[in-house]
């Protein structure tokens, strides 16, 4: 029988056991008959009798998390030229330091004040619906179809982002860089050995020139962009970070190459025992290589700053089906025109926004309103585009479309919002705008007292102690006291389930003066579930509930589920029942020992003449108040009772709150639910201000309000309908149970969805700051101090010149210092 193979990727895998599920369920599928997984790449190789379509495989695994995807493969040079500059045309840079405010740029290049790389805004249109085929990517077409060559069909194309390229080439250069350094700094510190048996190979001299040639790769390849933006930050006067690795690294690097070039003019003062001048090859690739790691870093935080667009793209779906002269096609998202009817079957994603023309169903809307119970929709209702469609068939008519529509809004919402973010202004790029100006002005002073009133010859010591100046006061540690403190923060936040991006959100944790927070799934578990269930006739609750989950056992419906979810946690027996009927929007009957019972809302009870007494209206009416949904059970032509379900508040959540406004936040909850239930909940978490019937913009808006009065803003939720007020504020707090759009919105992501992990942000925030604030300190200290000595001030009393060995010592204790202080943070309590 003949066969074909095809290769795959599947993410998501992490163990063997996930791997034998994975070809487990593969293998389920009768046209499937070998599969073949690497655990560590995710490569799969499927052998099939026939081809299967993407989807099809993608549905073997819809039950878990992973996901399967065509290999890709690197396209022919002229072809990948073809669609990288189709990607780029139209794309927007702009600076990540804001320099000249929301300023953006036609071409990617380099920032005009500090010379950083410029970075391309988030897209929110499609690849311009450009489609390729999985097993042959040299094919690319403008529209659907099939592949010419084996017949698949053709997948959207994705390109590589301008980010992700950008942080590949930065690591390209960071290993080069790496791997010149190390021998570089292995044969300088080896001077501290006694009898260094390296000198018995080669002399010192030669030594010197082995770590000259070393450097090269390292200052004019791999770092070269450093001396490029300080030359950039002289000219415009913007003193910075890069002005002082520049000046300090370059003039190491200078001196050094010269003294190799003319030891003679170098005054003994400056030798070892042996006559060999000291050089400073070692500094200058140990400062450039650490700032690289630094910038390699940011560049792999900023190579997912699009990443929240990208997933709200994923939410509208690729075709769509149009009914044409009574015809059904499928159709390209790009084509649907204004007025066109489309079907939407059981499960799929709306398309457009619309209204609905024929049919009925039930619509999950909690992307928009982040509200978990689905909507009932029936003729003439809104639906909109990314929303999914329940059990039930409908026809729509597209109304809105392209960047009409609520999603594409949304998506625009998170791309202005993630590009307009103030940015924080790094504390030492502050310390520079002082200190190296000072230390520029000291070198100078240097020269010229040294020039005029220095020993002979008067120009060498002139220049050897304003360079000795310069090197002194070019701290190693600078480049660590920021990094060091973040990765022990990071990593400890990381053990307290408390995800954190940047450096960035860490700085602004500690100064956030108002909280905004979503309700469901943030303040809440996200789900409804059951409070309890309200008899009023001779059966009991427990009996209660066996019928009422026994009918709605074989119901769809979240709030079915939770009376069944319900019944089970209680060990309850489930009822055999007959002519079981699903009624849009009013819920289900069905028949039960010959007893017909009716499960659903007032206006089932009212269609079938089910007439509520006194007593449970009040009763319910009580509940309802409360923002609860009560769905009503009659038996036999009678209402006996009525189930109460919520959403649950979450355990730890009154708690949380309770502890940030004993920090002087101003905590606000903001929710798409309506103003009865945000009042309860409000109430029972002791909140004053609340807000209901909330959109994304109103969300979005009310952070605009907030930070134009000058405050710092957190934003705290779950859902779709959050991602834009999420980019927007100074810093977005996602939960980990929410969805991938929120987390990619965010800055911080608290694995366990609870809100006691922004007590302990706040916490760790506040030790980090303090703790860089000290790692300064002792960046700074030793060559500060040291200043004074290099430029020569012990001379005329002590005869003493700073020796290169001393000024070796200095960069050594700073960074030591550093890393100690650094480490402390692991074993700080950041819970209270």
């Amino acid at each position: 029988m003949k066969t074909m193979k095809h290769s795959y990727r599947v993410s998501g895998m992490t163990c063997n056991g996930c791997k034998d599920h994975v070809t487990k369920s593969l293998l389920s599928h009768p046209q499937i008959k070998e599969v073949q997984i690497d655990l560590s790449s995710g490569k799969s190789t499927i052998t099939m009798l026939q081809h299967l379509h993407l989807n099809e495989l993608q549905d073997l695994l819809k039950d878990s998390n992973y996901s399967i995807h065509a290999l890709d493969e690197e396209l022919p040079s002229k072809a990948h030229q073809n669609k990288e500059t189709k990607a780029l045309k139209g794309t927007k840079f702009y600076c990540r330091m804001h320099c000249e405010g929301d300023k953006t740029y036609a071409k990617p290049g380099n920032c005009p004040v500090c010379g950083m790389d410029l970075i391309p805004e988030a897209n929110s249109t499609s690849q311009e619906g450009q489609f390729t085929c999985p097993m042959h990517p040299e094919i690319i077409k403008d529209e659907m179809g099939s592949c010419p060559k084996c017949g698949m069909d053709l997948v959207p194309l994705q390109n590589e982002s301008a980010e992700e390229k950008q942080y590949k080439a930065l690591l390209k250069k960071f290993w080069v860089a790496a791997g010149f350094t190390l021998p570089i700094f292995l044969i300088a510190m080896s001077e501290m050995i006694p009898n260094n048996p390296i000198y018995q190979w080669l002399s010192p001299k030669y030594w010197n020139w082995v770590q000259f040639v070393l450097s090269i790769p390292v200052v004019f390849y791999a770092t070269w962009m450093f001396f490029q933006r300080a030359y950039s930050s002289i000219r415009r006067m913007n003193l910075n970070m890069f002005t002082l690795i520049g000046i300090g690294s370059g003039a190491a690097w200078i001196f050094s190459f010269g003294a190799l070039l003319f030891p003679s003019v170098i005054p003994e003062d400056f030798k070892s025992e042996g006559g060999t001048v000291h050089v400073y090859f070692e500094a200058a690739t140990v400062i450039l290589t650490l700032v690289l790691l630094g910038q390699l870093l940011e560049a792999k935080a900023h190579s997912k700053t699009n990443n929240a667009v990208k997933e709200l793209l994923k939410l509208a779906p690729n075709t769509a089906v149009r009914i044409s002269s009574g015809k059904e096609e499928e159709i390209s998202i790009d084509e649907i025109k204004v007025g066109d009817l489309l079907r939407v079957k059981p499960g799929d994603k709306i398309p457009v926004d619309g209204k609905i023309t024929e049919g009925e169903s039930s619509v999950d809307e909690s992307m928009i309103t982040g509200e978990p119970i689905p909507v009932d929709k029936q003729v003439d209702d809104k639906v909109t585009s990314g929303t999914i469609n329940g059990n039930q068939s409908f026809v729509m008519q597209a109304e809105k479309i392209g960047s009409d529509t609520l999603l594409s809004q949304i998506i625009h919402m998170v791309n202005d919002a993630s590009r307009s973010r103030a940015p924080i202004q790094k504390l030492a790029d502050k310390i520079s705008s002082y200190f190296v100006p000072a230390v520029i002005l000291s070198a100078i002073i240097t020269f010229f007292v040294w020039y005029i009133y220095g020993p002979s010859p008067q120009l060498a010591f002139a220049f050897v102690n304003a360079i000795a100046v310069l090197i002194i006061a070019c701290p190693c540690a600078l480049g660590l006291a920021t990094p060091m403190s973040v990765m022990v923060g990071v990593g400890k936040g990381a053990q307290e389930g408390v995800l954190i991006k940047n450096a960035e959100s860490l700085e602004k944790m500690n100064q956030v003066e108002v909280l905004i927070i979503d309700k469901t799934g943030t303040v809440t578990e996200g789900k409804p579930s059951v409070e309890k269930v309200h008899s009023f006739s001779s059966f009991s609750e427990d009996e209660l509930t066996s019928l009422i989950a026994s009918v709605n056992k074989q119901s769809e419906h979240p709030l079915a589920k939770a009376t069944v979810k319900y019944a089970e946690g209680k060990n309850l027996p489930f009822k055999e029942l007959q002519n079981f009927e699903a009624i849009t929007g009013k819920g289900v009957k069905a028949t039960i020992d010959e007893q017909t019972v009716w499960v659903g809302n007032e206006k089932l009870m009212s269609d079938n003449q089910l007439a509520l007494s006194e007593e449970i209206k009040t009763a319910s009416q009580k509940e309802k108040s409360k923002g609860k949904t009560v769905p009503y059970i009659a038996i036999a032509n009678k209402v006996v009772g009525f189930v109460v379900i919520s959403d649950a508040i979450k355990k730890s959540s009154a708690k949380a709150i309770k502890q940030l406004q004993n920090k002087g936040i101003s905590v606000i909850m903001m929710t798409g639910d309506n103003k009865f239930t945000a009042k309860a909940v409000a109430e029972t978490l002791g909140l004053e201000n609340f807000e209901a019937d909330c959109l994304p913009e109103d969300k979005l808006n009310k952070v605009k309000t907030l930070q134009a009065e000058g405050k710092i803003v957190a934003m705290a939720g779950d859902g779709i309908n959050d991602a834009p007020a999420l980019a927007l504020s100074d810093i977005g707090i996602s939960m980990g149970t929410g969805t991938d759009v929120a987390i990619e919105s965010s800055e911080i992501t608290l694995v366990k969805g609870d809100l006691h992990g922004i007590v302990k942000a706040r916490n760790l925030s506040h030790l980090v700051m303090r703790n860089i604030k000290q790692n300064l300190f002792f960046a700074l200290i030793y060559n500060t101090l040291g200043i004074p000595v290099a430029s020569g001030l012990l001379y005329p009393v002590f005869g003493i010149l700073l020796s290169p060995m001393i000024a070796a010592l200095a960069m050594s204790f700073s960074s030591v210092s550093v890393i100690a202080n650094a480490l402390r943070l692991r074993s700080q309590n950041i819970n209270n």
